[in-house]
């Protein structure tokens, strides 16, 4: 007994395309294809980047804040220096704080 063909070779059988051959044949589709994967990776980008902004706003804010309490705290140190200063008899340290700080009084 004969064995039976292989399935490729029998004289109706297609041969499967390529990639190029494949991508030719619908063009239209692989158009689509690629246009749709491009606005995911630009939808992706920009979500980044509105959770970059969102990140960068908060710490804006909380370096003002810093820089606020920061102010505050030398100007209470050199409340408090000039004060401790202004008690000393001769007045020498009080006029040397006040040049160090800039003070016109």
């Amino acid at each position: 007994m004969a064995s039976p063909a292989p399935p490729s070779s029998a004289p109706g059988a297609r041969k499967p395309l390529g990639f190029v051959a494949n991508a030719v044949k619908r063009k239209d589709k692989f158009i689509q294809f690629f246009a749709m994967t491009g606005i995911l990776l630009l939808s992706v980008r920009s979500l980044g980047q509105k959770y970059r902004l969102h990140d960068l706003q908060e710490d804006t804010a909380a370096l003002k804040e810093e820089q606020e309490t920061l102010g505050n705290r030398m100007n209470n140190i050199k409340r408090d220096l000039l004060h401790e200063a202004s008690v000393e008899p001769t007045g020498l340290f009080a006029s040397r704080l006040r040049r160090l700080f800039g003070d016109q009084q």
